[in-house]
């Protein structure tokens, strides 16, 4: 759809500068399309690992799925698709046939997508939901995968970009929207049954953050539409601001789509229906209260017994870190805000704090686990939560190094600078897509309810720092006031977790 209906070849008026830009969003087409193939091969291989290797007949019986057909038929078109792409690239335009293939296979892409969906188990109105989920999915890959082929395009070609390719993809984003948010809001209404549901399910909590991330992509997304509409044609540039804030708007963008990676694992809000937390609950969960600053010891937990139902033992040891961690997030933001300020140049150790986190976190995250339990490192690594939980804590480690010696000016690279505000949207990202699925279903949504603030708050903090490092004054001065501010804030939340 970029090309076909924002790059459209030949209307930029310089044909060796219109065949490059189609090259590159070509080649990212193939790219993309070659990915969601394999993506779509790892899934089976996942399902078919789930069944368990030990009947020969679960092989036969996934093969008889609609999931299973819906699946092979998105590998074939996605592999058509890159074919299609790969050859496109290095070839004048196409022509009407080939061009009909491209669209065909993209479509049924989208289409055998929506086959996997949850609009396919439901019992009632399963098509219109199913292309209520196609629809969705298509405004999403129009407009985010758009924002890839723009972003690409301005590092590909600095010098100049068509302000005609600049209007016409913001017409076209603007409609993507305008379908996304239609077919969301359908969905929406199908999977949840009121305001408890929202509040009261993990479900529900996921499709909030959507819509607080998507509120935020909308911001951007009309500031960047606004200044589109200001560009005369014979600009010999796009603004730098303009070219941030789609940086920004993308990321903001894929982060959405960890969210919504997220709500597939859950069941809808609709059919959760005995297990719901009440609003009174989720109140309970950020009402203020005096941080637990006293531990359990290890011997007080079922570490034996990773399928055991949680004691007030693991509760109390899962509130000591958290709020731990919290005084420890609390103080980096606090002498954050202290270093923006000017006042406290002393203040720019700051990451140092980090390696603390992370060495509390490697301890004391999975009791279970190495170094405190049982468990040896490698075979604890094979499990799922343990290994998201050191997963972070690299990513910490990573954060305080690489923040810190781009503070004390070790490092002047500017993309070096880029680390700190990337992992903390990639770990935000992650926090949302973090999953609790052996628990119940009302206690994992008690636990993630804390999550979600969370997760948003670390892509405010990541964002903030990029747009920081990226802009100019005074957009640079507003942003690194809103990520110290908001590392601070990230410390207070961490502060009124609980689990009782």
């Amino acid at each position: 759809m970029f090309v076909l209906l924002v790059l459209r070849p030949g209307a930029s008026g310089d044909a060796a500068r219109g065949g490059r830009l189609s090259a590159t969003a070509w080649s990212l087409v193939a790219f993309g399309a070659a990915l969601a193939a394999v993506a779509q091969v790892l899934s089976l291989a996942v399902a078919l690992a789930a069944l368990g290797p030990d009947a020969p007949w679960r092989l036969q019986d996934l093969v008889a799925t609609s999931f299973f057909g819906a699946s092979v038929a998105n590998i074939c078109v996605t592999a058509l698709l890159a074919s299609m792409a790969f050859i496109a690239r290095g070839t004048p335009p196409l022509d009407a046939w080939r061009w009909g293939i491209v669209l065909a296979s993209s479509l049924a892409m989208i289409a055998s997508a929506a086959w996997t969906s949850h609009a396919v188990a439901r019992g009632e109105n399963r098509a219109a939901l199913m292309t209520l989920d196609a629809l969705h999915q298509l405004g999403a890959a129009i407009w985010t995968g758009g924002l890839v082929h723009l972003v690409a395009m301005f590092r590909a070609d600095a010098r100049r970009i068509p302000v005609g390719v600049l209007r016409r993809f913001s017409l076209l984003a603007s409609g993507a929207v305008v379908l996304l948010i239609a077919a969301g809001v359908g969905l929406t209404a199908a999977y949840t049954d009121g305001l408890q549901s929202l509040f009261g399910t993990a479900y529900g909590v996921m499709v909030m953050t959507k819509i607080t991330l998507l509120a935020g992509v909308l911001a951007l997304g009309g500031a960047n539409f606004m200044a589109v509409r200001r560009l005369s044609q014979t600009v010999a540039a796009p603004p730098d601001r303009l070219r941030r804030f789609v940086e920004v708007e993308l990321g903001l963008g894929i982060t959405i789509l960890f969210a919504a990676a997220s709500l597939t694992s859950l069941p809808p809000a609709i059919d959760v229906t005995s297990d719901r937390a009440t609003l009174a609950e989720v109140a309970s969960r950020f009402t203020p209260h005096m941080p637990r600053l006293t531990s359990p010891s290890i011997d007080q937990l079922p570490v034996d017994d990773p399928l055991a139902e949680r004691t007030a033992a693991d509760r109390a040891w899962s509130e000591y870190n958290h709020h731990m961690s919290g005084l420890f997030v609390l103080a980096m933001g606090l002498l954050a805000t202290l270093y923006v300020s000017g006042h406290a140049p002393w203040a720019r150790h700051w990451p140092l704090v980090l390696l603390g986190l992370a060495g509390f976190m490697f301890v004391r995250n999975d009791p279970g686990a190495w170094p405190l339990g049982p468990q040896g490192f490698w075979a604890s690594m094979m499990q799922p939560s343990v290994l998201e939980h050191r997963l972070f804590v690299v990513l910490v480690v990573l954060l305080g190094i690489f923040e810190w010696r781009v503070r004390v000016g070790r490092i002047r690279r500017p993309g070096a600078a880029l680390v700190f505000p990337l992992l903390c949207a990639v770990g935000g990202g992650l926090l949302l897509a973090h999953s609790h699925a052996s628990l119940n279903i009302k206690t994992e949504f008690l636990l993630e309810v804390t999550h979600a603030p969370l997760g948003v708050l670390g892509i405010v903090v990541g964002w903030a720092r990029w747009l920081e490092l990226r802009s100019s004054a005074p957009e640079a001065r507003v942003a690194r006031r809103v990520w110290a501010f908001g590392l601070a804030v990230f410390g207070v939340v961490l502060l009124l977790y609980r689990e009782s």
